[in-house]
């Protein structure tokens, strides 16, 4: 056999080693985690039975349960108060206000608003070299959703074909 053969043959069978070895390393290192973990959980259920953590856990529930009640009585207390009753009355005033003011600022823009989407789309089109004839919807000719009505439009209109 050539020494070259030998030489890939040597090769393969001690990468084959190498693997198992490595193989085996991993399943040891599997089987310690395994291990650490039953010993860590048989220890916990063994301190958790004990009379002793059973009383603390208790003692610990039975605080955390007064702490919630005077918590929930102060802010019951609190939210109840002449000045909590103020403050949600103003916060109320406010919310009316500012949506009452939106509504308003939208009525005011809302023109300008549509004029200008108005002249941006005609120029657009324009640009784009649309038929003169066309000229962009108008906002009567428009359904609430922004499609396009075929109120006040002739049948060659609708489909884009000048007549």
């Amino acid at each position: 056999m050539p020494e070259k053969e030998k030489n890939i043959e040597r090769d393969a069978v001690t990468d084959k080693i190498e693997k198992q070895t490595t193989d085996e390393a991993w399943r040891q290192v599997g089987k310690q985690f395994q291990a650490l973990g039953e010993s860590l959980a048989e220890a916990l259920r063994t301190a958790w039975e004990s009379d002793e953590t059973q009383q603390h856990a208790q003692n610990m529930k039975d605080g955390l349960e007064a702490m919630i009640g005077k918590i929930s009585q102060a802010i019951k207390e609190a939210s109840d108060s002449p000045e909590a009753q103020k403050i949600r009355g103003e916060a109320e005033k406010a919310s009316e206000s500012l949506r009452t003011t939106a509504e308003q600022t939208w009525e005011e823009i809302r023109p300008q608003l549509l004029s200008a989407l108005n002249q941006v789309n005609a120029e657009l089109q324009r640009m784009l070299g649309q038929p003169k004839g066309k000229e962009p919807l108008s906002e009567a000719e428009r359904t609430p959703d922004g499609s396009e009505s075929t109120q006040g439009r002739t049948e060659g209109d609708h489909h884009g074909s000048e007549s």
